[in-house]
């Protein structure tokens, strides 16, 4: 079976060619990329087009969904499956509940905010087609690498090349599976 075409990867030698080239490729049209650096750029996530994470509304839903079955798991066993009168109170007393409540909703809302990153990123990724370019390795030392993924409407395998090639990159090179 042929390899598949990941993408296009360019090289560049610093941060500036860098988001210069992620607005020209943004301007061309093309709108699937990834950019990999030694250390995170600011202006980069804006440039290459990275909306607002999903990863709060995640944590405030698991934050909502664990306090309300806090609570709820409370009121069960306390009100309905084994109702204790306890110094006059009554079975269904809400202020008893609170700090089980808010533990509740602190776990939850945590394990949704780590299991919400694991899959929103696409986590755990053993092998990513990128780890077969040759001078990859570079990219958590000094240099910075910019991909056209294959999977862009605009993309087109040949045409794709020649334009990152204009970009200014040091090193252009086709990304297998």
């Amino acid at each position: 079976m042929p390899p598949h075409l990941y993408g296009v990867i360019a090289e560049f030698a610093g941060s500036p060619a860098l988001v210069q080239a992620v607005h020209r490729a943004r301007a061309e049209g093309y709108v699937v990329m990834e950019a990999y650096t030694p250390y995170p750029i600011e202006e980069l996530n804006d440039a290459i087009g990275h909306g607002p994470s999903r990863v709060p509304l995640l944590v405030l839903i698991g934050g909502i969904v664990g306090g309300l079955g806090g609570f709820f798991l409370q009121y069960w066993a306390a009100g309905i499956a084994y109702p204790l009168n306890i110094g006059g109170r009554p079975p269904n007393s809400w202020i008893a509940f609170i700090p089980i409540t808010f533990e509740c909703t602190i776990l939850v809302a945590g394990i949704s905010a780590v299991l919400g990153m694991l899959v929103l990123n696409g986590l755990p990724m053993p092998y990513h087609p990128v780890f077969g370019v040759d001078r990859f390795q570079l990219a958590s030392r000094d240099k910075y690498f910019l991909m056209i993924l294959a999977r862009d409407p605009k993309f087109r395998a040949g045409d794709t090349f020649r334009f990152m090639e204009t970009l200014g990159g040091v090193h252009v090179q086709d990304v297998e599976d």
